[in-house]
């Protein structure tokens, strides 16, 4: 069985152990929605591991990430489209940090969830973070801002949901520079640069998770800890 249906299987089992996760009820939530997570070098403990939790962005990067930083960290990743507000997310993210020790963890929740309000956004922020930080004692935590949206077809024009992407951004920053966590600031690098996005407007082009990968692995190389 592959490890991510294995994953999943489990947090689906588990998620009657979740705060809120009620039989009967469950939160507003997308037409589809999916789980990715890749763990691999799972026995090895050389290196020290890095998580990166995001949406399909971070999927895209994630091998350009571990290509940065082969030799100096296993990179692992916890993708998936569940809101932040969702039991099942906070599941995912109890269950597989039970599971591994993590050094350093990257972590971002995109641009899902719009079917949910900026105020939903910010109630269900704080239970997102501590959600981590209760189950990754001595990791290193490291917020990426969401990245900007562009019209499809016609990327040089910035899409209206990025106005949203900038208020999500702007609550989480308040949440994040509170507990002295450091930013990625994703946005800011790719908005000056329409042609890293394909032509759908929403996801990149090789050469712009390209040059996401190697921020994010530079920033993980400032709190990295050395081998083992």
């Amino acid at each position: 069985m592959h490890r991510n249906i294995l994953f999943l299987g489990v947090a689906i089992t588990i998620l009657l152990a979740v705060p809120g996760a009620k039989a009967g009820t469950q939160p507003p939530r997308e037409d589809i929605e999916w789980i990715d997570i890749w763990m691999p070098h799972t026995n090895e403990h050389a290196l020290p591991r890095v998580l990166l939790i995001g949406d399909s962005i971070t999927r895209n990067y994630n091998p350009f990430v571990e290509k940065a930083l082969q030799g100096k960290a296993y990179v692992c990743r916890l993708t998936t489209s569940h809101f932040i507000s969702d039991p099942l997310l906070l599941g995912q993210i109890t269950l597989l940090l039970g599971q591994m020790k993590f050094d350093v963890i990257h972590f971002n929740n995109g641009m899902h969830g719009f079917q949910h309000t900026e105020e939903e956004y910010r109630a269900a922020f704080p239970a997102y973070l501590a959600a981590i930080r209760d189950h990754a004692a001595g990791a290193k935590l490291i917020w990426a801002s969401t990245t900007p949206v562009r019209q499809s077809h016609h990327i040089e024009q910035l899409d209206p949901r990025t106005e949203r992407v900038k208020v999500r951004n702007a609550i989480a920053s308040e949440f994040v520079s509170k507990e002295g966590i450091p930013v990625d600031d994703l946005y800011a690098l790719v908005l000056p640069h329409p042609e890293y996005n394909d032509a759908a407007g929403v996801h990149f082009t090789v050469p712009g998770e390209q040059a996401q990968a190697a921020q994010v692995a530079a920033e993980i190389e400032k709190v990295l800890p050395p081998a083992k």
